[in-house]
């Protein structure tokens, strides 16, 4: 007689995601994982949240992959009850979604709404962040705990931000880019995590 495996906390995909069963995504068809990403429990993604007016190509058909709702790189982190919501707005007459995009390596925090249109590479969102629709962020981005950026705000490449509204309070130092690696931090969870090496 043989026994079930145990499932473990997370599931494992071929593409190296580890994502926790207590996670919640919604309209899973519509999110695009990079690979090598984890997602906590009680995150939220919601890929239903996906555009509704299809762009048509000239030939007539939609091109492949616009109806991607949420799109994540490679080695990204989403920590316990953040949420990522594509931004939505009035367009030709009708209200509808467009897609929310996130590098590589890129942390966000827990408790953190993200409804940002671009999020860059090497970018660590602390938690009870709140980013606003439309916001971009660009890369070796620093967003410290409890800050509120405002909707269509624009943070250029290596700032930190801080503050409700947020503003840009100072910048990432030369040579702390290493701080924004989640090689490390991906290798900690899982069904068979190993401890961080000091």
């Amino acid at each position: 007689m043989s026994r079930k495996p145990v499932k473990g906390e997370y599931i494992e995909t071929d593409t190296g995601n580890k994502v926790s069963r207590r996670a919640i995504l919604i309209g899973t068809q519509h999110i695009m994982l990079g690979g090598k990403t984890v997602i906590q429990a009680e995150a939220m993604i919601r890929g239903d949240l996906a555009r509704t007016t299809q762009p048509t190509s000239s030939s007539g058909a939609a091109s492949p992959g616009s109806n991607t709702a949420v799109a994540i790189g490679r080695y990204c982190y989403l920590s316990k009850g953040c949420c990522l919501r594509p931004p939505g707005r009035i367009y030709k007459g009708s209200f509808t979604f467009l897609p929310l995009r996130l590098g590589d390596h890129v942390f966000i925090g827990e408790g953190t709404v993200v409804q940002a249109a671009t999020v860059g590479s090497h970018v660590h969102i602390g938690q009870g962040v709140v980013v606003g629709e439309f916001a971009i962020i660009k890369d070796y981005v620093r967003i410290l705990d409890g800050t509120v950026i405002p909707a269509n705000m624009v943070i250029p490449s290596f700032s930190i931000v801080a503050g409700q509204p947020g503003r840009v309070v100072g910048e990432v130092p030369e040579g702390g880019h290493e701080a924004f690696e989640l090689r490390e931090l991906y290798k900690t969870v899982g069904n068979n995590p190993q401890p961080l090496p000091v």
